[in-house]
């Protein structure tokens, strides 16, 4: 008898044990099947309904890769109808600026794109706004500053007062100008000026083109100059006061999109920028920390902060 208990002991623990397995066995099963609709729901047509994109353009706009991936999946993206882009930026390099543009070209190809702007959407903040189909700003918005800037500092002066010549062996004379180690000359001053204005017709062509406007009257505009956004609706160099109801409202009216479809936003995964987020939240945020990222021709707009 004592065999049989022992026995019987025995196969209720197989019982159990085989339970247990059989149960993490469907767990892990249930777990690749969602971690695997996760990642294939990003992919174009997989377990997505037809949306309307919502992509936010703020800060200063340097180069990004990440950025310029998350505007590359929108276009390649059939399930979403259009892209609302929120701009509140006061611009940032030419070649950040450039890149943003020719990404949203790249969607408003397959798709309307509405810029909705914010408080601020200068330089290249309206560089961005030239690439899309129709642009709205509240009365309040600031935009404009059509323009290129690279500035120098020559602290030639201060080190002779401390003692200390700064001295560099240079393969020609214009290697490495502007420099605040040496005064600027008028050579130095022409070419250096040469490079921002060529980056500046650019910007000029950009605003004649896509605004429809003749380019006199586009390089009267881009003087560097701020508007509001009345004053941007009078000049033409926006479509509308309003904001993302009116953008859908515009979208419905003229592209056939309808206010019904639901709104996403595009949010950019930055695994790598976790801690450097923490950190400057922690310390906080400043236009002169922010300016200490430029480097080299920039289409911004920085009041003077004295």
């Amino acid at each position: 008898m004592s065999l049989d208990a022992d026995a019987l002991i025995d196969r209720r623990r197989l019982k159990r044990r085989l339970a247990l397995w059989r149960t993490l066995a469907v767990l892990a099963l249930v777990t690749v099947v969602v971690v695997g609709l996760g990642r294939f729901a990003g992919l174009p047509g997989v377990t997505e309904e037809r949306h309307v994109a919502r992509f936010t353009l703020s800060g200063l706009i340097l180069d990004d890769r990440e950025r310029g991936k998350a505007l590359a999946k929108i276009a390649a993206n059939s399930n979403v109808a259009a892209l609302i882009l929120h701009i509140d930026s006061p611009g940032g390099t030419v070649f950040g600026g450039e890149a943003v543009y020719h990404s949203l070209r790249e969607i408003a190809e397959k798709k309307p794109v509405v810029t909705v702007m914010g408080t601020l959407a200068t330089s290249g903040g309206y560089m961005a706004a030239l690439a899309t189909d129709y642009i709205f700003a509240r009365e309040g918005s600031i935009t404009g500053s059509i323009g290129v800037v690279l500035q120098t500092t020559d602290i030639t002066g201060l080190l002779g007062k401390l003692g200390i010549t700064a001295e560099a062996i240079k393969s020609g004379e214009l290697k490495a100008v502007p420099s605040p180690f040496e005064p600027l000359t008028e050579r130095g001053r022409q070419v250096t000026r040469e490079v921002v204005m060529d980056m500046y017709d650019m910007f000029v062509d950009l605003v004649a083109e896509r605004r429809k406007l003749p380019r006199a009257e586009a390089l009267v505009l881009s003087d560097g100059r701020i508007y509001t956004g009345r004053q941007a609706v009078a000049n033409k160099l926006i479509d509308q006061i309003g904001g993302e109801k009116e953008a859908r409202e515009w979208l419905e009216t003229q592209r056939d999109i309808p206010k019904s479809l639901p709104l996403r936003d595009v949010k950019i995964e930055r695994e790598d920028d976790k801690w450097y987020d923490i950190i400057r939240r922690l310390v906080g945020k400043t236009l002169l920390s922010e300016r200490l990222t430029l480097d080299g021709l920039v289409s911004v707009w920085h009041p003077d902060g004295r």
